[in-house]
């Protein structure tokens, strides 16, 4: 039976709400605090991020700390019930370390040395770095360790970017060395006889430059491994720093652009995830897409350690720094905060407490604005969402009953990034897995977004959009996951190159072959005004009738044993096979030849939905825009109905005994939503 996870910290049990604060911005006007205190409890915050950006403020100069400010902040915290995750500062170093010592600044990809300046322009490998983060995390570690208002350790602030000094260069070759034995291996793993490439010296290598080499796939899949784990390796080296004063508190790092860094690599170091969602709200009248979109982020970040997650900031109102600074519509705020509840965070927290009063983000959204009191629709928004969570904070630890999974690893995204073809004006990788996540957000069925490397047996079904890379052993996990009764999706560009971008020999795709019973033989991009399409064959198994309009990528595919399903409309493939299904064991694989649109995506998962019996939050139809997650305890379901769609809806419910989260109040019948509109539910678990 599902039973609550632990709470992610045991002097705060509940649904965290607050903010990243930086008192250390107003010590100037003590009165500040008093204020802010006073402002926090009308909100409903019980949390803050403190620290993140004050390593001028604890150590203004070397050697000098002045740690006074911080303890009146924390024992007034503690005072008023209030708590910090306490962050390590290392996210921005002070001038004072970049003038002394030139080589903490990061240097760029074309070999020039940084100026001061920004956040996380410094060298995660240097020595120096290393031994000032060290001692400024250990000094906070012996004084807060065991102060009873601080609940853990936020370290540093959006991990990201890279350095090419001297350091990195050598600790990349020393990476390499380990990975790859001899240079014969790295030369045959990165393919370097083509173009005369190949080493005969470590020191021959460097890492990938716009006036050097940049055109080695291998050689740049291999860089930005190096980076991560460069990056985890750092991350760790500060845990190791603070961990020691008391052990029994969590750490977590906010993640939060995944462009750089593969956070799967991150989750074995941490205690929990937590990350970073700014999405632009109200870019057109129905928030459904982006809706869609947001729940996927949410749910790979929940996936990485298969437990709660922590939403370490988002903005009560407007971001600064996008290309339009929309206001959150009435009821939006509430929505998309409790949508991160819904799929698995365990807070709500916001950057920030109070607007800045200069500086690049002095106009960001905050709870507190410049006028510095609550008598605003943000600050009332604010106040409302914290009674809700203290009303609904029962959902706290408990899970997500997920039989779906998507498939994205960050090896896989960033080998086809660097492909060269098939259609170099966009292959929309991203977009291909958003689309087929929110078939499933439509139907209101809950979706893990797993790695090769994870468990697949917990699962019915398992979505894998264009698995370009694709290891002979995720291959050959694949092929149990169908033989032992599940169902595995796949399309077009799957099965292509190796962990080393070397394409797989003999026939694509590749190790996917014999499971999805198909032989791809070419692979076709198609301009922007290019389109095809998919005409469903007669008394198909799934059911399925009608043409269905593709687009930018047409595979050739042959039969070796699968049935085919649909074949495509046009070109000089017309009548060859777009849709197949292999049966194999005791289950199948589907594999899409081409790419298609939301209207086949969603006509499609509806019948795999049918056919596999994966859970769905309710057993019901959920209009256009409408959603419905769920998290459970094993005793009871807890139901979040959400309205994207940027109208008033209403959805019938089934056949289960539904009452109110928040009043226990009996519910029937039909569920009205407003536009922006959300409601709660429980029942007895199923």
């Amino acid at each position: 039976m599902t039973q609550k996870i632990p709470p992610i910290s045991g002097k705060l049990p509940v649904l965290m709400h607050g903010a990243d604060y930086n008192p250390d911005q107003w010590l100037h006007d003590p009165r500040i605090l008093e204020e802010d205190i006073r402002l926090m409890k009308l909100a409903g915050c019980n949390v803050m991020a403190i620290g993140i950006f004050a390593w001028t403020a604890l150590e203004p100069t070397e050697g000098t700390f002045t740690f006074e400010w911080m303890d009146r902040l924390l024992d007034t915290f503690k005072e008023n019930g209030i708590y910090a995750w306490l962050a390590t500062p290392s996210g921005a170093r002070p001038a004072w370390m970049s003038e002394r010592y030139p080589e903490v600044r990061r240097v760029a990809a074309n070999r020039v040395r940084n100026l001061h300046g920004l956040r996380h322009n410094h060298c995660f490998t240097s020595p120096v770095f290393r031994e000032k983060t060290a001692i400024i995390n250990k000094k906070l570690a012996e004084r807060y360790g065991e102060h009873p208002a601080v609940i853990g350790w936020h370290i540093s602030n959006e991990f990201g970017g890279e350095c090419h000094c001297g350091y990195c260069q050598d600790a990349f070759r020393t990476w390499l060395q380990k990975k790859y034995s001899t240079l014969e291996a790295l030369n045959s793993a990165w393919w370097t006889s083509f173009w005369a490439h190949v080493y005969t010296d470590w020191k021959q290598i460097e890492s990938p430059a716009p006036h050097g080499e940049n055109m080695v796939h291998g050689h740049n899949l291999d860089w930005r491994r190096f980076v991560t784990d460069q990056t985890v390796d750092f991350c760790k080296h500060e845990i190791d720093t603070v961990r020691g004063a008391n052990p029994d508190l969590p750490v977590t790092t906010n993640m939060h652009m995944i462009e750089g860094l593969d956070y799967r690599k991150f989750a074995p170091i941490l205690d929990v995830i937590s990350w970073d969602a700014y999405p632009t709200w109200h870019e057109q009248q129905d928030d459904s897409g982006l809706g869609a979109s947001v729940a996927f982020y949410h749910d790979l970040f929940r996936s990485l350690k298969q437990k709660p997650f922590l939403l370490m900031e988002s903005t009560p109102s407007l971001t600064n720094w996008q290309s339009v600074s929309k206001l959150k519509q009435p009821g939006m705020h509430k929505l998309s905060s409790l949508q991160a509840v819904a799929h698995g965070s365990d807070s709500v927290q916001y950057f920030q407490w109070r607007k800045s009063q200069g500086s690049s983000e002095k106009f960001h959204g905050a709870v507190v604005d410049h006028a510095g009191h609550e008598h605003t629709r943000v600050f009332k928004d604010v106040a409302e969402l914290g009674q809700t969570l203290a009303n609904v904070s029962e959902v706290a630890g408990t899970t997500t009953p997920a039989e779906t999974a998507i498939l994205f690893d960050w090896d896989n995204r960033w080998a086809i990034k660097d492909s060269q073809g098939p259609r170099n004006m966009g292959i929309h990788y991203e977009e291909t897995v958003l689309a087929h996540h929110r078939a499933f957000w439509e139907e209101g069925v809950p979706v893990d977004i797993i790695g090769a490397e994870d468990d697949l047996t917990k699962y019915k079904l398992i979505v894998a959009p264009m698995l370009y890379l694709c290891r002979e052993e995720t291959g050959h996990k694949l092929e149990k996951f169908v033989e032992l009764g599940g169902t595995l999706v796949t399309t077009y560009w799957s099965g292509v190159v190796n962990e080393h971008d070397l394409c797989h020999l003999g026939g694509f795709p590749g190790p996917l072959r014999k499971t999805l019973g198909i032989w791809a033989e070419e692979i076709e991009g198609l301009y922007d005004h290019d389109r095809n399409g998919l005409v469903m064959l007669a008394n198909n198994p799934l059911g399925l009738t009608g043409t269905f309009e593709s687009h930018e990528i047409c595979e050739i595919i042959h039969s070796e044993g699968a049935e085919v399903l649909g074949v495509y409309t046009d070109s000089f493939y017309a009548g060859m096979p777009a849709l197949t299904v292999n049966q194999l064991g005791e289950g199948q694989a589907y594999h899409m030849a081409t790419r298609l649109k939301p209207d086949f995506l969603q006509a499609f998962y509806k019948k795999i939905i049918e056919q596999t019996g994966v859970a769905r939050a309710m057993d019901t139809v959920l209009p256009h825009g409408v959603t419905a997650q769920v998290r459970t305890d094993g005793l009871t379901d807890y139901i979040f109905i959400m309205n994207f769609s940027g109208k008033s809806s209403c959805v019938s419910l089934d056949n289960a005994s539904y009452s109110r989260l928040e009043s226990n109040e009996t519910v029937e019948g039909t569920i009205e939503l407003a536009v922006n509109g959300i409601e709660l539910l429980k029942r007895q678990a199923k």
